[in-house]
């Protein structure tokens, strides 16, 4: 018995090829690992064997490394011609250019509408020689449940752009941009609008601009000033239903349409009629959830996973459920891992870089029309996305196609990688548990994609 017992581990260990398993176990007696957990799975894709493996069973938060979960099951269950709706409804009459009646919006959970869209409502409003609206604008954001956040977001990430709050009915990421101009002391929100206002504190102290979010509010607060510089942040705002309705109604405003009533929230009925609707393939969303890292792409897909297949509302949990299927069907048990969000900003996921490099192995080998759209989307080492700036002057630029994740403590990188002999490798690395900046964790995992590389 124990000569058998041998002779395996033997064999598991011949799998990896010599040179690449010496140089990896060498890095990884590096002194920052002697605290910080690391996880790794590489497979060669082209060749169909193991490259190497490390604690790739550890149940670890893969931050943003989730999106590559949630994306893969919006291709697989949703296919890329899904489409998100945004639907626009009118009821009562026209007469003259008077509608004596409400206008109505209804979200489909649309995560990259923006204020340029709703000139196409605006036309559709004019074709019907509408110039004044007697009643309301309403917006029916009956598609989800009224959760703003996921499970196990944390409360101080607010306002982020980073944490936007969750709508059926989302525009401009669900955030105002704010642009300080040093030279003039001045500022711009955009789009311009009254549903946020702006507060100026006079401070001796560093600029700084943020929202009242503690008080929840939507007001922007600006401290201090900086002559020298011009900076652009982003923050979130509250109730994205009604920034939606709000900045509509001034677009509509803008274009010489009136609307005398009011912005509320109903549901849709029987007795509206049917204006026109915005559409938006998830092969067109799925681009921006996986280069940009954008966190609510990546929950309004789970939300739309959850819609199709268990009804309205739409909910996380159902969403998950789908996920969890998708993970069946590559040979590997959801129950071995917890997954709670679309977007890996909870700190409540935990998964392994072994399903990770499962699912990537999964749609090269087993979906190859649907391998193309998720390589693709994936940020390109040196070139775009959240990899721009990384990997610039490295055989690795242009040769690295993956998601990177960060949270605090965490850093992740998973995807595909071209090595040396031109072989396609799929690979996971997971570091957990660190103190500081993430930007070593960050170095480390570029020189082990380095090491991979060199592969021959």
């Amino acid at each position: 018995m124990i000569k058998k017992i041998v002779l395996v581990l033997i064999v598991t260990f011949s799998i990896y090829p010599q040179s690449i398993k010496t140089k990896l176990e060498q890095f990884l007696t590096d002194k920052y690992f002697e605290s910080c957990v690391v996880s790794i799975d590489v497979a060669d894709l082209t060749s169909n064997s193991t490259l190497f493996k490390k604690n790739e069973k550890y149940l670890l938060r893969p931050a943003s490394n989730m999106k590559i979960v949630t994306s893969a099951a919006g291709l697989l269950y949703l296919s890329p011609d899904y489409e998100f709706k945004t639907d626009l409804y009118y009821d009562g009459t026209i007469s003259h250019d008077t509608l004596y009646g409400n206008i109505y919006v209804i979200g489909g959970c649309d995560p990259d509408f923006t204020t340029t869209d709703l000139k196409y409502f605006v036309d559709a409003i004019k074709s019907l020689d509408i110039s004044v609206i007697d009643g309301d604008i309403i917006g029916d954001v009956s598609f989800k449940d009224s959760l703003y956040w996921g499970s196990g977001w944390m409360w101080d990430d607010d306002p982020s752009s980073d944490a936007p709050y969750l709508d059926a009915l989302n525009i401009n990421d669900n955030c105002v941009t704010v642009n300080y101009y040093g030279k003039n002391d001045s500022l711009e929100i955009i789009p311009k609008t009254n549903y946020v206002s702006v507060i100026r504190l006079n401070s001796p102290d560093k600029l700084t601009i943020d929202r009242r979010w503690f008080e929840r509010k939507n007001e922007i607060i600006v401290k201090g000033s900086d002559n020298k510089n011009d900076y652009s942040v982003q923050v979130n705002v509250l109730k994205p239903d009604l920034y939606f309705l709000k900045v509509f109604s001034e677009v509509l405003d803008s274009n010489q349409i009136k609307c005398k009533g009011n912005l509320r929230i109903d549901t849709l009925n029987s007795a509206q009629i049917f204006i026109t609707s915005i559409k938006r393939k998830y092969s067109d969303v799925i681009g921006n959830l996986n280069k940009e890292s954008d966190n609510l792409s990546a929950e309004m897909t789970l939300l739309a996973l959850a819609e199709k297949f268990y009804g309205k509302p739409a909910n996380a949990k159902n969403g998950i459920k789908v996920v969890k299927q998708m993970i069946e069907v590559i040979g590997l048990n959801p129950e071995d891992y917890r997954l709670v969000d679309g977007s890996g900003v909870s700190h409540y996921n935990v998964l392994s870089t072994e399903l990770l490099t499962s699912l990537l192995k999964y749609f090269y080998t087993e979906k190859p029309e649907l391998y193309k759209l998720l390589y693709d989307s994936f940020p390109i080492g040196g070139v775009d996305g959240t990899l721009e700036k990384r990997m610039l002057n490295s055989p690795l630029k242009n040769n690295v196609h993956a998601k990177t994740g960060t949270l605090t403590g965490v850093s992740s990188l998973s995807g595909y990688l071209t090595s040396k002999n031109k072989h396609l490798l799929a690979f996971s690395i997971i570091l957990q548990n660190f103190v500081g900046s993430s930007s070593t964790a960050k170095k480390l995992e570029d020189e082990i994609c380095k090491i991979i590389y060199e592969y021959k």
